[in-house]
C-alpha cells in the first residue's frame, strides 16, 4: 500500500528556490509591469529582464515542466506541477516565467498531438520556448461557450478551408502569433462530429479584429480578449488539426489540463490573501486590541486556512489520478468538482480579506480586489460553474441504479424486518 504526503527531498530543494525565486526576482515585474506578461513583442527593456529569468528556470529544470522531454519540459507530471504552481501561482508573471501560461500549454499540447512537422517548427517550437503567444478561439457572441449554438463555418474548397463566423472573448488574439479556431464541418452532424479545429495565422486575410473587451477595472485600451469576424478566411487545406470532426477530442487534450491548471495557481492567489490576512491581524489595532484578538477575524483566519486546505488537497488527489492513468476523461468527475469549487473558494477568502483591510482592500493599492474578480473569471473560464454542476451530477448518477419509487432502499421498517430474517429471529 502506498499512501504518502511526502515531497522527495530532490523536489523539495526545486520548490523552495522557486519559492525565493519568485519572492525576489518575479514578483517584482508584478509591480512594474502588472499587464504586459502576455504583449508579445517585449519592449526591449522588459526582454533584457524577462529573458534572463527564463533561463535560470531552464536551468534549474523548472521550465513547462509537465511537458515531457521531447517538448522541452521535465515531464515531472501533474502533480509535481501541481505544487510548483501553488507557488508560481502568488505572482501574476509567474506561469509566464515558468513556461506554464495559458493558453499557450494547452494549445501547444494540441500542436503537439495533431500538428505537422512544418507547424511545430513554425509553431510549437518557439510557442514552448516563450518566444510568442498564441489564442485558442472557440467562443461566440451568441452562443457563448455551448457549441450546439455555434455558428462559425469552415467549408472546403479545392486545398484550402473558408472559415465564416464571429468569435467572441479570444483571450491574447491581438498579440497572438497564430489562433486554433474550432468550425463548423458538418452542421448535419452529431454534435461531437460536427466541429473541427484549424490553425489560423495571425494577419490571415480576411479575419478582422472588431473590438478589444477588457476585464472590470481595465481601461478600453488595456482589453485583451477580441471579437473576431471571419470572412471567407482562407488557410491551407493542412491547417486542420486531427480528422474533420474531432474537435471534441482535440479540445479535451487542453481543456482539462486547463482547468486543473487553473486551479492550481489559484492556491498560490488564496494562500496570498491569507498571508495578507495573518499580517493585518497581527499588525492593526481597533479599539484597544488587535485584530488577531478579535473573535471574528479568527473566525475569518480560520475558515480561510480550512477552505484552502480541503481544496489544496483536492487539487493534488486529482493531479496524483491524472498522473497514474494519462487520461482526463477519467477524472472528469473530479475536474467538474474542482471547478465547482475554485470561484467560491476565492471568493470567500479574498472578500475576508478585503474586508479585514477596509477601505484599503478595495484599493488600486492592494491585490486583494483583483484576487477577488479572479474568483469571478475562474467560476466562468472553462465552462460556467453551472455547466460543471450538471456535468458532475449526471457522470454521479451513472454509478447509481433506481429503487422502489415509494419505499426507499433505506426505509427502516423494511430494513429490520430484512435484518430480523438474516439474523434468524424470525
Amino acid at each position: 500500500m502506498a499512501w504518502d504526503f511526502s515531497t522527495d527531498p530532490e523536489y523539495q530543494e526545486k520548490l523552495d528556490w522557486a519559492r525565493e525565486f519568485v519572492r525576489t526576482k518575479v514578483k517584482p515585474l508584478d509591480y512594474v509591469w502588472p499587464s504586459d506578461q502576455f504583449k508579445r513583442p517585449y519592449a526591449d527593456e522588459v526582454r533584457a529582464i524577462v529573458g534572463p529569468l527564463k533561463q535560470e528556470v531552464r536551468d534549474h529544470g523548472l521550465w513547462a515542466t509537465q511537458l515531457g522531454p521531447d517538448l522541452g519540459g521535465q515531464g515531472y507530471g501533474q502533480l509535481k506541477l501541481a505544487l510548483l504552481h501553488e507557488v508560481i501561482g502568488q505572482s501574476r508573471w509567474g506561469a509566464s516565467i515558468f513556461g506554464t501560461m495559458a493558453p499557450d500549454t494547452g494549445n501547444a499540447e494540441i500542436l503537439a498531438a495533431y500538428g505537422t512537422e512544418d507547424q511545430k517548427a513554425e509553431y510549437l517550437e518557439p510557442l514552448l520556448g516563450g518566444d510568442i503567444v498564441s489564442c485558442f478561439a472557440m467562443t461566440e457572441p451568441a452562443g457563448g461557450a455551448d457549441p450546439s449554438q455555434f455558428t462559425t463555418r469552415a467549408v472546403r474548397d479545392g486545398d484550402e478551408w473558408v472559415i465564416t463566423g464571429d468569435k467572441y472573448w479570444a483571450s491574447h488574439a491581438r498579440w497572438a502569433e497564430f489562433l486554433i479556431v474550432m468550425a463548423v464541418t458538418d452542421p448535419d452532424a452529431p454534435l461531437t462530429s460536427r466541429m473541427s479545429m484549424f490553425i489560423v495565422p495571425k494577419g490571415t486575410p480576411g479575419m478582422t479584429f472588431v473590438r478589444q473587451t477588457g476585464l472590470w477595472g481595465e481601461t478600453p485600451d488595456d482589453g485583451a480578449h477580441a471579437l473576431i469576424e471571419f470572412r471567407g478566411a482562407r488557410v491551407p487545406a493542412d491547417s486542420i488539426l486531427g480528422a474533420p470532426g474531432e474537435a471534441f477530442a482535440v479540445s479535451q487534450t487542453r481543456l482539462g489540463g486547463g482547468r486543473l491548471h487553473a486551479a492550481m495557481r489559484a492556491i498560490g492567489d488564496c494562500q496570498k490573501a491569507i498571508d495578507m490576512m495573518a499580517e493585518r491581524a497581527l499588525s492593526r489595532r481597533t479599539k484597544g486590541q488587535l485584530l488577531a484578538d478579535k473573535q471574528a477575524v479568527q473566525m475569518d483566519l480560520a475558515n480561510s486556512y480550512a477552505q484552502l486546505a480541503q481544496f489544496r488537497l483536492y487539487v493534488l488527489y486529482t493531479a496524483w489520478q491524472y498522473d497514474q492513468c494519462h487520461d482526463w476523461r477519467q477524472v472528469r468527475k473530479d475536474v467538474s468538482a474542482i471547478q465547482i469549487l475554485v470561484g467560491s473558494v476565492i471568493h470567500d477568502i479574498a472578500r475576508r480579506a478585503v474586508h479585514m483591510h477596509g477601505a484599503l482592500g478595495i484599493s488600486n493599492e492592494l491585490p486583494l480586489m483583483s484576487i477577488l474578480h479572479g474568483g469571478e473569471i475562474q467560476a466562468l473560464t472553462d465552462g460556467p460553474t453551472e455547466v460543471h454542476q450538471v456535468v458532475l451530477s449526471k457522470l454521479l448518477l451513472r454509478d447509481y441504479t433506481a429503487g422502489d419509487p415509494v419505499w426507499p432502499s433505506e426505509f427502516l421498517p423494511h430494513r429490520r424486518e430484512q435484518a430480523r430474517k438474516d439474523l434468524g429471529l424470525v
